[in-house]
């Protein structure tokens, strides 16, 4: 009977070897899932919050990041209807997309209704958006004009200058977009 020895430097290698061979065929794809979110700014966005199960407005809410878009829709009257509708997708203007508008004209249109109610709902789009169909798309929106999406791998914009920050947020009823800048529609 033959009694086989292995040396301290043979036993290391063996998991080392291991370790490789799991590496390369656990090996990611670049691309984002259009299962899981994407974006330079998710990190950005608290990642303990489970949206799955809430409806748009009351998901978003659970972003402070998004806390501005929550208080205007909530000002024109447009949780319920956004709550309702079966699937959307929203591409919701973060807090420092607001910052970019001067404040003359963020105070001019949270105090015309009208006006707020036809720029946020220019923000969504009635039908479920995956991130395969934001490399070259065109879209009409709730507020009846077109907004187009470009771009590849995690890297898309929004009328060619709004960039998605974070991407594919699902809520019960919609898909959530942040982007960092807030979107006007056609005159």
């Amino acid at each position: 009977m033959h009694t086989v020895r292995f040396t301290g430097a043979a036993l290391a290698a063996i998991p080392l070897a291991l370790g490789a061979l799991t590496s390369q065929s656990s090996a990611q794809d670049p691309s984002p899932s259009p299962t899981g979110t994407f974006g330079p700014g998710c990190s950005a966005l608290s990642q303990n919050v489970d949206t799955a199960k809430d409806k748009v407005v009351d998901a978003a809410a659970a972003y402070p990041q998004l806390s501005q878009l929550v208080s205007a829709a909530v000002r024109a009257h447009l949780t319920e209807t956004l709550n309702d509708k079966p699937a959307v997708t929203v591409f919701a203007p973060d807090n420092d997309a607001f910052k970019k508008v001067t404040a003359s004209q963020l105070s001019a249109l949270l105090t015309n209704e009208g006006q707020l109610k036809k720029t946020l709902t220019y923000h969504v789009v009635d039908k479920k958006i995956t991130p395969d169909q934001l490399s070259d798309g065109s879209f009409t929106t709730v507020e009846g004009g077109k907004l187009t999406t470009s771009g590849s791998g995690s890297d898309f914009k929004v009328n060619g200058k709004a960039n998605i920050v974070c991407g594919n947020i699902k809520a019960a009823n919609a898909t959530i977009y942040v982007v960092d800048s807030v979107l006007q529609p056609p005159s």
